[in-house]
């Protein structure tokens, strides 16, 4: 890898580069430099223009007149997603867009399949080729499998065998992480390393800061469509990183944690089993622990652990043996239904698919939980729905047009957000909460961890799942671990620390 000094001209540059929607101005002359063998990452909050960005870099948006992008030395209009391949920049989205039943070296050179003299398929020669790039990358996976069979980690290094495949330049990385586990982010972040010493630029866009600062070589701070900083990564730190993406300083951010936990348990969970379908079902059993009016319980373990397949047997998602009391009285939960009645909400790990239904507005996701009380006569009484959702909305500060705004608008915190008042409206005992900040910035995170203590301070009980550590241990009064489908250890919040609690999950 070469010195900033040493790179008078970068292989990619962008600049004034704007981009207007209906009523909205995403990005405001924006400029980028992109240099070969390098990790620039894209800072920013949900809604600062990164995604906008590099949408126009990858020919899925055309830029307003007056922005320039020059590729090698050369001005360029990117006319496609094509384009943008020809001259070696490819993009792997969050959502992965494997074809789950085509094989691994399909999936690879899906639309650039070599072929045979004759116009078919080569497949010896795609599978040998496949094998190929998927060693450059370290991966040992028979080309010839499908790519059902493979975990979301393996996806996305299928996704980067495809970006290599076409002899990518540059590749743009949104949120490569979010999905994977401990083991598999640690696999990726080393495979962006050896990226970089193979010339490829990574542009590398993620929430996690800790991840910005152990790859990046320099870092671009984009905020309300504007550019506010590039510089590089050694003359950053944590606190100047937040304060340039959110304008607030890292304290403003995270007040100091309080424990609102009181000795009265309001959930006690005893000998829950899974009850078996499969064989591997076997190893969730023997789960035990209570949970205290007031108190955020963390539960930690590695993706796959065990950890959402027991909060999905407190809800009634999975069936059990065992039992479950609340406020010391047993309750027979079989179904959803039966947690709803008994106090319980869930906010699911999958917001998209299993918290909200996109297609619908604001108020209409904030009243599926409870629509019943605004509808006493099987007719719904709109103005008290739309009146108790405006209450919801500026209490939990969730921002948004209007209450009839479609949620696929809003941005990944709010959107967490209306899930969130959806259940609080019901005024739970217990509340559940899977992988709360997923996919959202440093900003809505501190905002969602906020709330997260302001409804322990209501006397709700809060659970919260995170594979992020940081977060556990930041909003948790106590944390359990779980470790193959077992309680594998508790901490209180004085003594847990990082090193502690991946021993715990992991020994």
């Amino acid at each position: 890898m070469t010195s900033a000094g040493d790179r008078p001209q970068p292989f990619l540059t962008m600049r004034g580069i704007s981009r207007t929607f209906p009523g909205v101005k995403a990005l405001d002359r924006v400029d980028l430099e992109i240099h070969r063998g390098e990790v620039l990452a894209l800072a920013g909050e949900n809604g600062a223009g990164k995604s906008t960005l590099m949408k126009v870099l990858t020919g899925v948006y055309a830029p307003d007149p007056g922005g320039v992008i020059v590729v090698e030395g050369r001005e360029v209009t990117i006319a496609d997603n094509n384009h943008a391949r020809a001259l070696g920049i490819n993009i792997i989205y969050q959502e992965l867009a494997v074809v789950e039943n085509l094989t691994v070296g399909e999936n690879i050179f899906l639309a650039t399949e070599p072929r045979t003299r004759f116009g078919l398929i080569d497949r010896a020669r795609m599978y040998r080729e496949a094998r190929d790039v998927l060693e450059m990358i370290d991966m040992d996976v028979d080309p010839a499998t499908r790519v059902s069979e493979l975990s979301v980690g393996q996806r996305q290094m299928i996704e980067i065998a495809k970006a290599l495949s076409a002899q990518s330049k540059v590749i743009v990385m949104d949120e490569p992480t979010a999905s994977l586990s401990h083991h598999e982010t640690s696999v990726l972040l080393g495979l962006v390393k050896r990226l970089r010493e193979r010339g490829i630029a990574v542009v590398y866009i993620s929430h996690r800061l800790e991840e910005i600062f152990e790859l990046a070589d320099r870092v671009t701070v984009l905020r309300d469509g504007r550019t506010v900083s590039t510089m590089p990564i050694a003359q950053v730190t944590r606190e100047t990183l937040v304060r340039q993406m959110v304008d607030r300083e890292l304290r403003e951010l995270y007040g100091e944690p309080q424990s609102h936990a009181s000795e009265e348990r309001v959930l006690e969970v005893r000998n829950l089993t899974l009850r078996q379908k499969k064989a591997a079902d076997a190893r969730i059993r023997d789960i035990s622990f209570t949970l205290h009016r007031g108190e955020v319980l963390g539960i930690a373990g590695l993706v796959g652990s065990g950890r959402t397949e027991i909060m999905e047997m407190i809800f009634g998602m999975r069936p059990s043996t065992g039992s479950i009391l609340m406020e010391g009285v047993p309750v027979a939960i079989r179904n959803p239904h039966d947690a709803i009645r008994a106090g319980i909400g869930f906010v699911t790990e999958d917001r998209k698919a299993q918290g909200l239904v996109l297609g619908m507005s604001v108020r209409e996701n904030f009243s599926l939980t409870h629509l019943s009380r605004y509808s006493p006569f099987q007719f719904v009484q709109h103005a008290r729905e739309r009146s108790s959702c405006m209450e919801y909305v500026r209490m939990l500060g969730i921002k948004t047009p209007g209450v009839e705004q479609k949620v696929v608008n809003l941005s990944g915190g709010n959107q967490q957000k209306v899930v969130i008042a959806k259940w609080v409206a019901r005024n739970p005992k217990v509340l559940i909460v899977d992988e709360p900040t997923r996919g959202i910035d440093v900003g809505a995170k501190a905002e969602v961890h906020a709330l997260i203590a302001r409804l322990a301070a209501q006397g709700i009980g809060v659970i919260v799942i995170s594979s992020d550590l940081l977060e556990v241990l930041a909003v948790s009064d106590r944390i359990l671990t779980v470790r193959e489908g077992r309680i594998s250890g508790e901490l209180q919040r004085a003594e847990a620390s990082q090193e502690k609690v991946m021993a715990l999950a992991t020994a």
